[in-house]
């Protein structure tokens, strides 16, 4: 997708850690993506006895005050800005 390789082998590996972009989030840890929810389906497709940890990487201007949420949307545990750790 987008010209990124991707692997090819079909063995599913559950990360520890999953650093997630985003376009904007709220201080409730809430992520605005990039619209194809891609990472709301990895997230709900982990088994829930392996704990994810999610942390968006982003810059402090693309905080704002509500990001709309639906309930396919999941929260970050941490945000990373060049300016706080939330």
């Amino acid at each position: 997708i987008y010209g990124i390789p991707e692997p090819i082998s079909k063995k599913k590996i559950n990360p520890e850690v999953l650093l997630v972009p985003l376009v904007a989030y709220d201080s409730k840890l809430n992520r605005l993506g990039y619209g194809g929810g891609f990472y709301d389906r990895y997230i709900s497709d982990t088994p829930h006895d392996k704990k994810i940890i999610k942390i968006g990487l982003g810059f402090s201007f693309q905080k704002i005050d509500k990001v709309p949420i639906d309930q396919y949307d999941k929260k970050l545990d941490f945000i990373i800005t060049e300016k706080n750790f939330i």
